[in-house]
């Protein structure tokens, strides 16, 4: 890798096909699964028409995607804030341990930390995921106390506007 500076940013439409590319190898890594590209395209699309949706940023250097994060909002009525959920959280294999996830993290916290109703950060990682584990520990996060149970229907996957 060269030396020259990480760059962090909000994402971009021209970087539409980087940020696809990137959510179906972190699908296949991180639970072996194959997701649609036509319907992860249509997805980051509509993240990209709308930060309101998702939110990305990238972590660029001279001009090559080497990582990225998104996040979606939760209010919690309990605390009366948002909070920032990260996902899609992705650095290239010959990136990794270079520290484009901590620029990511830092960039999104120092925005978070600004943003006065935002009231903390979260995300979800797979249980045996345990090298992503400890960099989110390695940030000072710490494990959040709850399962996160759920139930789609891939019927509907890329259908709604």
């Amino acid at each position: 890798m060269k030396t020259s500076p990480l760059i962090v940013r909000d994402a971009r439409r021209t970087d539409r096909d980087a940020i696809v590319a990137s959510n179906l190898s972190l699908a296949i890594e991180t639970e072996g699964k194959q997701l649609d590209p036509r319907v992860v395209g249509r997805g980051v699309d509509r993240a990209l028409e709308s930060d309101d949706r998702l939110r990305y940023w990238v972590a660029e250097r001279e001009g090559r995607i080497l990582g990225q994060s998104a996040v979606s909002r939760e209010w919690s009525d309990w605390r009366c804030g948002w909070i920032w959920w990260l996902q899609s959280v992705y650095v290239v294999d010959e990136a990794r341990g270079l520290g484009v996830f901590r620029a990511l993290h830092s960039h999104i916290r120092d925005e978070a930390r600004r943003t006065p109703d935002v009231i903390g950060l979260r995300l979800y990682v797979e249980h045996e995921n345990h090298r992503a584990q400890k960099t989110y520990e390695a940030l000072g996060m710490t494990p959040g106390g709850y399962l996160v149970f759920e139930e789609l229907w891939p019927e509907r996957f890329g259908l709604s506007d």
